[in-house]
């Protein structure tokens, strides 16, 4: 037995130094290139790359979820071409990190000039509205590009930006210019201390804060009375118009809406982008872009803010606590996720609505879109693709365009000639929503002055003006 055992020991050490002999024969440049494969295996899968299911498949299925008796579906997403084919990315950029990323790189319009307007809103604060005239990009020789009559019939589509975009953004632009040429005329609002403005008013912008799309929504119809107003919220912008729709019901002044890529729910939101280390790049990069955001306007967060906490936070999470709750009076950030989040206003929306979302958004979780409410509203179509990252869904060899921005384009031309568009009620004034009326939290632990808005002497100097912005 003992020899038996010897040499089963003897066999298995030869047979380590044979494995050993021929491992030394292979070339090194083999093992370069076996390390080099499992090396892009490791990256293909860390970038959730799909080029080759993109390949094979034909692009993302476009999945629209509506009720069953949607008239919405029935007169206007059903004649969508765009929404019943497949979205296919740029083959280069096929990556929700690509094109999450590279939003600022690709798909830039030809460059334009927009006309701004300075709105004073209701508390005293001023907001930059920058107008892209459907004539200045048509070059129509009848029209002054400038000037929008008062019995003007050309619709206007209205846009709110992202966390910390403003009208400059390239997604923004690139939606603007797309909507003029086919000849609507755009309007984009900045939010509060962006675009070059500074605060005249206590108040900063956050994602709950519907106020000012409110008090714009009800100027531009007062203005314009019969050119009929779209609302398009992209991102955290997605969140405010959503939220705004669920308050004001069927008393709105706008014929109908879209919301891209928008969070839903802030608190879902907010533990998702702490899971992975890629979640928390974007977590890091976000929090640098609000830091920048108040530095620009630090006076005012000085005095409304931590400014101290500011400097030092890292993460969303951070800048929330120490700048969005301290300037509104919210004691908790959890409070205020909970209340600033549209998810749950979806019931309300009394408007035609296209929700797009992708489920590989590396910002905005799959996990937050409310479903059951969608499918729930009649008034409420919700398209949701595989791949399209934040924003990005690039399109094409030379990722020349976004696919959101030719869907929506289509969404509103059909939805503008059909007889589904949205009358506003007249009955009662628009209502909202404050924290301590919100039907999502209405916990002890919010401390606020009423509607979140202390009123602040407004400089006699700022009056209205036309600024051109390149």
């Amino acid at each position: 037995m003992e020899d038996c055992a010897e040499s089963i020991e003897v066999s298995q050490i030869s047979g380590y130094r044979l494995l050993f002999k021929a491992l030394t024969v292979i070339p090194i440049s083999h093992y370069v290139i076996g390390l080099y494969c499992v090396f892009l295996v490791f990256l293909y899968n860390f970038l959730e790359l799909h080029f080759f299911e993109d390949l094979f498949s034909g692009g993302s299925v476009v999945n629209l979820t509506y009720h069953s008796g949607s008239e919405l579906y029935q007169s206007v997403v059903s004649k969508c071409k765009i929404l019943h084919t497949r979205y296919l990315s740029t083959p280069w950029l096929a990556s929700p990190h690509f094109h999450t990323t590279l939003i600022e790189l690709f798909g830039r319009p030809p460059a334009f000039t927009y006309k701004r307007e300075l709105f004073h809103a209701s508390d005293g604060g001023t907001i930059a509205l920058d107008w892209l005239m459907s004539s200045s990009v048509l070059g129509s020789p009848s029209d002054d590009g400038n000037v929008i009559p008062k019995n003007s019939t050309t619709p206007i589509v209205v846009v709110v930006p992202g966390l910390t975009s403003d009208s400059s953004a390239a997604y923004v632009k690139l939606f603007a210019f797309k909507m003029a040429k086919h000849g609507w005329n755009v309007l984009v609002t900045n939010h509060r201390g962006m675009g070059g403005v500074s605060f005249s008013s206590e108040r900063i912008y956050n994602a709950g804060w519907t106020m000012d799309i409110r008090d714009i929504n009800n100027h531009l119809r007062e203005e314009y009375p019969d050119a009929p107003l779209y609302l398009v919220g992209l991102s955290i912008g997605a969140n405010i118009v959503g939220k705004y729709l669920g308050e004001d019901g069927d008393r709105v002044p706008v014929a109908g809406a879209a919301v891209i890529c928008s969070p839903w729910d802030l608190l879902i939101g907010s533990r998702f982008i702490k899971r992975r280390l890629v979640q928390r790049f974007y977590d890091r990069v976000l929090a640098i872009g609000l830091q920048g955001y108040a530095m620009l306007n630090e006076a005012h967060f000085t005095k409304y803010g931590d400014w101290e906490g500011i400097l030092k936070a890292r993460t969303i999470r951070d800048f929330d606590k120490y700048a969005t709750c301290v300037a509104t009076k919210i004691e908790t950030v959890d409070t205020y996720y909970r209340w600033a989040s549209s998810a749950g206003y979806v019931k309300g929306v009394a408007v035609p609505l296209l929700c797009i979302s992708s489920l590989d958004d590396p910002v905005c979780p799959g996990e937050a879109i409310p479903w059951d409410e969608c499918r729930a509203n009649k008034n409420v179509v919700l398209a949701t693709t595989k791949h399209g990252g934040h924003l990005g869904y690039f399109e094409g060899i030379t990722a020349s365009g976004l696919w959101w921005v030719r869907a929506v384009n289509e969404y509103f031309d059909v939805l503008h000639s059909s007889p589904l568009t949205h009358k506003q009620k007249k009955s009662q004034s628009p209502g909202h929503c404050t924290p301590e009326e919100s039907l999502i939290d209405q916990s002890p632990y919010v401390t606020v002055t009423n509607g979140m808005v202390a009123p602040a002497e407004v400089d006699d100097n700022l009056t209205e003006a036309e600024i051109t912005q390149n």
